[in-house]
């Protein structure tokens, strides 16, 4: 057969995850010390396990809801009130999806028809542009700058928008760059969208992950709730990465367009998960506070160690990565990468994984231990020497 002829080009032509291809040359490497993926290191809080233990042992083991287990989009309507001021109504706005990368996948399916243009900040998480391609969308990146703190300005977003402008993907915090977008951002974003009819995809996964001043979402600002999709779960802040669960809060008129989609790929997210984040939701606040401090640890040793050294680094306002500035040592983002891992057994990723204007940059999690960073730090160190 000619597989050439049967595969879409627009799949074909996709390119694998830059992330993955670091991750999968580490694990046939020994001796290397990794801070490549963006997962916690803690395990899931024993009593959010526990929950899930008894729904388990309760027999709880059927299909749920299409949209999630009622008490679980009470839960998460509770929470986004209580920890950033916004109104959900639980049985019309919410849809549990099979974790953040499901809600992104179906609202970009709902919202873009072939030829729309969707607006992506990048540097940013590697999804956005594939998932717009596979939907016959048109990506227009918008370049954040390091001089801007990766944030997207209201200026770069007037410029980027055009009449086939459906989309733009808010990707704050931000992986890879750590950026936290202010209200003041944000209240400049809404008064270029106003009196347009451009729907926001608010990726805010690393909410609970910010350091100083708490996180703002989109659809708190004024005039852009009625356009937001707010895409989140439970991942990153809850260390739920292998509950694979999420979930969406939409307007009442999109939010049934969402369910849809879900209904006829998913059916329902994973049951056993379901239950165990109605106990993150309600008793999980303590957890996430001190998973967060110790990750506000890390982030000031690990900018500390790389700025000692001689490496520009700003200190991120969220999110559990730095992007060092390596583009003083003669290399592009690749090389240096490629390098540090054949010759140190140091795997970090290349900024070119998250756009082309990550060039000059690399992404380092610090989902890591102290011990396990430091060890990385020494290494880093003696690569560098005589580079400059």
């Amino acid at each position: 057969m000619d597989y050439s002829k049967i595969i879409p080009d627009g799949i074909s032509s996709l390119k694998p995850s830059g992330i993955r291809k670091f991750f999968d040359i580490v694990s046939t490497m020994k001796d290397t010390v990794s801070l490549t993926i963006g997962e916690p290191d803690f395990v899931t809080p024993w009593h959010i396990r526990v929950a899930g233990i008894e729904s388990l042992e309760r027999g709880r083991t059927y299909y749920t809801s299409n949209s999630g287990v009622a008490d679980l989009r009470a839960a998460i309507a509770e929470y986004l009130e209580r920890r950033f001021s916004l109104r959900y109504d639980p049985a019309r706005e919410i849809v549990v999806t099979v974790g953040g990368s499901e809600a992104i996948d179906i609202t970009m399916r709902a919202l873009v028809a072939p030829g729309d243009e969707v607006i992506i900040p990048q540097p940013s998480f590697v999804c956005y542009e594939p998932l717009c391609r596979m939907c016959g969308g048109v990506p227009v990146i918008i370049e954040t700058k390091e001089k801007d703190r990766f944030r997207l300005t209201a200026d770069a977003l007037r410029a980027a928008i055009t009449p086939r402008t459906k989309l733009l993907v808010l990707p704050f915090p931000n992986n890879p760059t750590g950026a936290v977008m202010k209200r003041e951002d944000l209240e400049a974003i809404a008064d270029v969208l106003r009196g347009t009819d451009i729907m926001v995809l608010s990726d805010e996964i690393y909410a609970e992950l910010t350091y100083g001043e708490d996180h703002v979402s989109a659809a708190s600002v004024e005039g852009m709730r009625e356009r937001t999709v707010l895409a989140s779960g439970f991942s990153k802040a809850f260390a739920m990465t292998g509950w694979r669960l999420g979930y969406i809060a939409a307007p009442a008129e999109i939010a049934p367009q969402l369910l849809k989609i879900h209904q006829y790929a998913i059916m329902c997210a994973p049951t056993t998960s379901q239950f165990a984040a109605i106990e993150a939701m309600r008793n999980g606040d303590a957890d996430v506070a001190e998973m967060r401090a110790e990750y506000n640890r890390r982030r000031r040793f690990l900018v500390g160690g790389l700025q000692t050294m001689g490496i520009e680094c700003d200190m991120p306002e969220g999110t559990f990565y730095v992007f060092p500035n390596i583009s003083g040592f003669g290399m592009g983002s690749d090389e240096f990468c490629e390098r540090l891992l054949r010759e140190k057994r140091v795997a970090i990723v290349p900024g070119t994984a998250f756009g082309p204007s990550g060039e000059g940059y690399a992404r380092i999690s610090y989902a890591y231990s102290v011990d396990h960073i430091s060890v990385a730090l020494d290494r880093i160190e003696d690569f560098i020497k005589d580079k400059r």
